[in-house]
């Protein structure tokens, strides 16, 4: 619960448009130490929960232990968690993508789901909670790939989820 609580406040700061991404290059120590706030930690966990969902736990766990076999006592970056991770997919998915499109953006998309009969078409967008017109950027080129899993009524909801990756402004 408390967990969720630090989710929902990291989300309002990330839909203002002065917010940041949880990665970016920096240039001094000041910037290394404005990075590393409330926004950066909680985004940065829930996508990794958003990922180990959408992998599975078996196949984010696997990652992880090769993440950690390959750079024990050595120094990482973030997209060496990925290539472990797109090591363990077999280029089924590749993760570093994905995930780039999570932590170099700043905000969260806004994903709208319409049902038509048995069409179900999705669509994304960049979720701004208050326009502040002194730091308004354009939202055009803000795209993510959404890992969305989803049940349908021939599921026994046991073990039936299906997966799928919106990497486009729309989809079905």
């Amino acid at each position: 619960e408390d967990f969720l609580n630090l989710i929902f406040k990291a989300m309002m700061k990330d839909s203002l448009n002065s917010s940041h991404p949880v990665s970016s290059a920096v240039q001094s120590s000041e910037q290394i130490e404005e990075m590393f706030d409330a926004l950066s930690y909680i985004k940065g966990a829930s996508l990794l929960l958003m990922l180990k969902h959408f992998l599975t736990k078996d196949v984010f766990q696997a990652g992880i232990e090769v993440y950690l076999h390959n750079h024990n006592y050595g120094c990482a970056q973030s997209d060496d968690l990925w290539d472990s991770m797109n090591e363990i997919t077999n280029g089924t998915l590749d993760v570093k993508k994905l995930m780039k499109t999570w932590i170099m953006q700043k905000g969260f998309p806004l994903v709208t789901v319409v049902r038509k009969g048995k069409i179900i078409s999705v669509k994304q967008e960049k979720y701004l909670y208050h326009m502040e017109p002194e730091n308004w950027t354009s939202d055009a080129s803000y795209l993510w790939h959404i890992p969305l899993t989803y049940r349908t009524s021939s599921c026994n909801f046991t073990h039936c989820t299906n997966a799928y990756l919106l990497d486009q402004k729309s989809g079905m």
